[in-house]
């Protein structure tokens, strides 16, 4: 339980803030980012971030203005130094893992610096593979003095993984060939921990190398590879925003006549709160896998929230 002398947390990452939630410290925290969204209990704390662009729009838009806005300044994001001094923040989660996917540690040391009366600690999380996740935890539950529950969370997570990946060994046949797919207008695959979740479930992962950022690629890629499962995860966008992008493929004459479409196994999945969140829902995300590689084989309780099936 929280004491006079507990952290005062700022979360500037959605998967930080869903990190700290898991050990059991939301009590301490005072400030998130403009993007955490999950536990809904933490929504009530004010957002100490926000985006230097337009989030509305579609994804070739919303590209364009992220390449724009790197064009003429260093972040995408703004950090509100006002409030941070308001509310005398003692640790500060960030990461160095991606300039556009949220607010970065060059952006929080600019804006602490000399700045912040409460010099408070400031955290990086660099989590690039999923070995790096688990070494966030680590170093969350470090900075928060909690280091026997990260270890504890670090091990559950672990076991769920190998149950899953238990439950997933096939008989000698070929696996699920498939392509996740990060962003649509231009296409970018996923990367990074995806690959090795896609692993976990004994499926061949397409596109994209596990601990390596995500690729961009190219239509015609994606038709020469012919996947037997497309599971649609753009970073940031939930099942209905995706929904609403799918004509970026389903436009494409060669689309018909790709056997993830013919098949039926073409899934939009909730890519903001799972897929691209390094943190403990990691596991729920391989759940989501294991669901769409081998249709109604699984159920994990994913349907309808975490993903569903395209349909024309």
């Amino acid at each position: 339980m929280p004491g006079l002398s507990a952290p005062r947390i700022v979360s500037l990452i959605a998967s930080a803030t869903e990190i700290v939630h898991a050990l059991g410290c939301t009590d301490w925290l005072v400030g998130r980012s403009h993007e955490c969204d999950y536990p809904l209990e933490i929504l009530n704390r004010p957002a100490c971030s926000s985006a230097k662009f337009d989030v509305h729009g579609n994804s070739r838009e919303i590209d364009d203005r992220v390449k724009a806005t790197l064009l003429n300044a260093t972040s995408v994001y703004n950090v509100d130094t006002s409030l941070l001094n308001e509310l005398a923040p003692t640790v500060i989660l960030t990461q160095s893992q991606c300039e556009v996917c949220a607010v970065s540690l060059k952006d929080v040391i600019a804006a602490v610096c000399d700045v912040v009366r409460s010099q408070p600690k400031i955290v990086s999380l660099e989590p690039n593979a999923l070995a790096d996740i688990w070494q966030d935890i680590r170093r969350v539950g470090l900075a928060l003095g909690v280091e026997s529950r990260a270890e504890q969370l670090i091990e559950q997570s672990q076991l769920r993984l190998l149950r899953i990946a238990d439950q997933c060994r096939q008989p000698p046949v070929r696996p699920p060939r498939i392509a996740c797919i990060e962003w649509l207008e231009p296409l970018m695959a996923a990367g990074n921990w995806v690959p090795e979740l896609v692993s976990v479930v004994g499926a061949h992962n397409l596109f994209g190398v596990a601990g390596q950022h995500s690729p961009w690629m190219t239509w015609e890629e994606l038709v020469a590879a012919d996947p037997d499962v497309i599971a649609v995860m753009p970073c940031g966008f939930d099942i209905s925003r995706s929904q609403s992008e799918m004509h970026w493929l389903t436009d494409r004459p060669e689309w018909p006549a790709l056997s993830a479409v013919k098949s039926g196994q073409v899934y939009i999945t909730d890519g903001n709160q799972y897929f691209n969140r390094p943190g403990p829902r990691v596991v729920e995300s391989t759940e989501i896998l294991a669901e769409l590689c081998y249709p109604g084989q699984f159920d994990y309780g994913h349907a309808g929230t975490g993903w569903v099936r395209w349909s024309h």
